[in-house]
């Protein structure tokens, strides 16, 4: 049983300076609880060492993917097919960032994966800056958190300058060469759909992580990027070398299906680097979830996943690439539905996952865990809600006791 610790909420205009503007759900209550989930350090260390095996799953089985042909099994749509596999060739199409989502690691269950949000996840801001200051509105030690997000992620860009590894293990004179030998002014536009306070606020997060690591960064929504076969530009016709874009490569391919051909044209020519890497869409499709059961059946964090329903035990059905709960199925053992939120996912293909235990509190509320991995895990944050977590569940904080 979870004992959540009660605190002191931030409110709402302190949450609206420093950006938070979705904090409020649309039947009035809080989105972020006023409690934080109470964990170990070994806890915190579990849950660190699993996501990184499961990142190493991940790659291993990308490339199995790729080797074999497999992307019309994992649904993914055919003109992102020759990206994906161009940026998987080529290291400079770094992973930036993504999260997985996770059952257990708390109240004594197993750590389990229920899926990778590799492309566009949500839940940046929260985790790398609200949960961080209700442990400074609290008065509580602030690095008592399972917490380096922010830090993590700059790295990442840093690596895109250096293209080392460790940016740190550099020293400043070498790294300080480096950059301006082969990148000195390079620049990365981001972009995300104006009107969406949550995405616009997000990519300007990590458009700041940019600029500490040394970039020049521009911001343009999306909708005014031009693009042709040889360059992405902002509205006034400035070039960029990289482009970030808080936009799904699936909506990508079926919504701008001449804009993915040009941007396979980009990656193959290298004129520009998109982030995430199309590549990314295969880890985010639900599918990867069978391939990794085959291909790890002995791995402790992996739940049985088929393209057809489970025999004499409980399953979940979602789609292969469904957000935010919609069109999951919760499948008793008798075959009686027992939880059913509909969507607009309707027409992908589904997977069908093990049903596992999560963590519960007092209240009968499900807690889900969230790992933030950018070259490695590093940030932790859960949602709370029903038996499928949808777009009203909260996010709760944490704090190592």
């Amino acid at each position: 049983m979870i004992r959540p610790l009660k605190v002191k909420a931030i409110d709402n205009a302190t949450l609206e300076e420093i950006g938070f503007s979705w904090h409020t759900d649309s039947d009035g209550s809080s989105y972020v609880a006023d409690e934080l989930v109470q964990i170990t350090s070994e806890e915190a260390e579990a849950y660190y060492t699993a996501t990184n095996k499961l990142y190493d799953m991940y790659a291993e089985a990308a490339e199995y993917v790729i080797e074999n042909d497999l992307f019309f099994e994992l649904g993914i749509p055919f003109n992102l097919v020759e990206s994906i596999k161009k940026s998987w060739e080529n290291d400079v199409h770094w992973h930036l960032y993504g999260r997985f989502d996770l059952a257990g690691g708390i109240d004594g269950k197993p750590i389990k994966l229920i899926e990778f949000n590799a492309d566009t996840p949500t839940g940046l801001f929260e985790t790398a800056i609200v949960q961080w200051a209700m442990l400074k509105v609290n008065e509580m030690d602030e690095e008592k958190q399972f917490n380096t997000v922010y830090e993590s992620i700059s790295e990442n860009f840093k690596r895109l300058i250096t293209l080392f590894e460790d940016p740190n293990e550099i020293s400043k004179e070498m790294h300080q060469t480096r950059f301006n030998e082969h990148y000195e002014g390079w620049k990365i536009l981001f972009s995300s759909i104006e009107g969406d306070d949550e995405e616009e606020v997000t990519t300007k997060l990590l458009q700041r992580m940019a600029d500490d690591a040394g970039f020049i960064t521009g911001f343009e929504f999306l909708q005014n990027v031009q693009f042709d076969d040889e360059s992405i530009a902002d509205a006034q016709n400035q070039d960029y070398e990289y482009w970030f874009k808080l936009f799904p490569w699936e909506d990508i391919s079926i919504e701008e299906g001449e804009l993915a051909l040009t941007l396979q044209k980009i990656i193959e020519s290298q004129s520009a680097i998109v982030l995430n890497p199309a590549y990314t869409l295969l880890f985010q499709s639900k599918a990867m979830l069978k391939i990794l059961w085959e291909l790890f059946p002995d791995s402790p964090y992996l739940l049985e996943t088929r393209y057809e329903s489970l025999d004499a035990k409980a399953y979940v059905e979602k789609k292969v690439f469904g957000r935010e709960g919609a069109n999951t199925k919760f499948v008793e053992a008798d075959g009686s539905i027992s939880a059913q939120i509909d969507g607009e996912y309707e027409h992908y293909k589904s997977v069908y996952q093990e049903a596992v235990d999560f963590p519960r509190d007092e209240e009968g509320n499900y807690y889900q865990a969230g790992v933030f991995f950018a070259y490695e895990a590093c940030g932790l944050g859960f949602r709370r809600g029903g038996k499928i977590l949808d777009n009203m569940s909260k996010f709760v904080g944490h704090v190592i006791k």
